[in-house]
């Protein structure tokens, strides 16, 4: 009896430690399959342009804009990042309407504002300084710098060039998967964004 006790309990243990790793491992997966796969996300119509091959990015390929966001760099990982462009040296009326549309995006995510994060990627070279006039009413945009692999790889997307206003959606590992024109739906935006966590369950 003693033996079968503990034959059944190794078994239990077995079978827990199986369900950790599955339930560690699925999001993995699943994202995994959906870069490798993207036109597993064409069965619905989705808003967005898929960027296919979705564009692949590390950590490292970011530098953060300002002090703000130097000091909160550790928030990129992990989360849907909700991504503004500006390629130029200026963020124009086009270029701000973008960006109030995407706090307006972030608000209407309900309970699932947590998992996603906003994102100004600003390519020139501007100062902080004088950047902080496009964002002054802002708490907790984030302000990157991409490296030039990144940008180059981004511009390569537009053949006719990188837009203002421009927005890209890139998911908890690091990949750029989706675009939007200038002037997007922000309503359209979160059907798509809902649609991919509910799908990803990661970030």
């Amino acid at each position: 009896v003693l033996k079968e006790t503990m034959s059944n309990q190794q078994k239990r243990n077995r079978l827990l430690i199986l369900a950790i790793f599955g339930m560690s491992i699925i999001p993995f997966l699943i994202a995994w399959v959906l870069k490798e796969n993207p036109e597993l996300l064409e069965g619905r119509t989705s808003y967005g342009q898929l960027i296919t091959p979705v564009i692949t990015t590390e950590r490292s390929d970011f530098a953060g804009f300002d002090q703000f966001t130097a000091q909160n760099m550790d928030q990129l990982p992990g989360h849907w990042l909700i991504v503004n462009v500006i390629p130029h040296d200026d963020c124009n009326e086009v270029c701000r309407d973008a960006m109030y549309k995407t706090r307006q995006l972030q608000l209407m995510m309900s309970k699932d504002l947590i998992r996603t994060r906003r994102v100004a990627m600003v390519f020139k070279d501007v100062a902080p300084e004088a950047a902080a006039e496009w964002w002054k009413d802002e708490t907790r945009l984030l302000r990157v710098k991409p490296n030039e692999a990144v940008i180059k790889k981004i511009a390569a997307v537009r053949q006719d060039g990188v837009p203002d206003g421009m927005l890209l959606l890139m998911d908890p590992l690091g990949n750029v998967m989706m675009q939007y024109e200038p002037g997007f739906d922000p309503y359209k935006v979160k059907n798509d964004l809902m649609h991919l966590l509910k799908i990803s369950q990661i970030g």
